[in-house]
């Protein structure tokens, strides 16, 4: 069995996925939108920027944010407006970078999903009267929901595992900062193989039913059959 800290970590690790997946479905829905639906000088530049997570060490991308969130940086503004000393090693940034971080992995699957909308038939729908709100809700949204599924399980299932940059910016503060992955590092770190192995399995079981999932609806919606 996973010890209390244990526990507790991986409470931290479900809270700040759920929390940066909302973020970035709210963030990348409009985004992505733009991006499938649009062109224009320099989108290719954007999307390499947004995209840049996917190449990018984390160790690199954890210390310019460690630089920006740190009592220093801009991010040392924002932090004394919520009372804090900096947005560096507290909850909210973890958030932040987790958000940076795991952006390309929602961004991607919502993107591909209206790049495969039929344009006739919001052409249609606005010549009908429907408002950009009554087509999106009524035409994208259920059209496009294979894609927001696809990048909420994706999106969730990498923040969980995410180690390099929540380390950077977070370091390991109990019940706030203590991510799963760190915890399990620390085990290792420890020579505690056993607690390392327990708090592994765990992460390794919920990463490949969130997946067997996903692949077993994409399969079902494709060919009718669950297996």
């Amino acid at each position: 069995m996973l010890t209390n800290a244990d526990w507790l970590a991986l409470w931290v690790s479900i809270q700040l996925a759920l929390v940066t997946v909302v973020v970035l479905l709210l963030v990348c829905t409009p985004l992505a939108w733009v991006l499938a639906r649009r062109r224009w000088q320099g989108q290719a530049f954007l999307e390499a920027l947004l995209a840049l997570p996917l190449v990018l060490p984390p160790s690199v991308l954890g210390f310019y944010l460690l630089l920006m969130l740190g009592p220093d940086g801009p991010g040392g503004w924002f932090a004394e407006l919520g009372g804090l000393r900096s947005l560096a090693f507290s909850f909210p940034g973890l958030v932040i970078g987790s958000v940076i971080y795991s952006l390309p992995f929602i961004l991607q699957p919502l993107k591909n999903a209206f790049a495969s909308l039929e344009s006739d038939q919001l052409a249609m729908a606005a010549v009908c009267g429907a408002s950009p709100l009554d087509r999106f809700f009524s035409l994208v949204l259920p059209q496009a929901r294979l894609g927001y599924l696809s990048a909420g399980m994706l999106g969730f299932a990498h923040t969980l595992g995410e180690f390099g940059v929540v380390l950077m910016i977070g370091g390991s503060l109990p019940g706030e900062t203590r991510v799963a992955s760190v915890a399990l590092y620390e085990h290792v770190e420890a020579g505690d193989y056993a607690s390392a192995h327990r708090l592994a399995l765990v992460l390794l079981v919920v990463s490949l039913v969130m997946l067997w999932w996903l692949f077993r609806w994409q399969r079902r919606r494709s060919v009718g059959t669950w297996w």
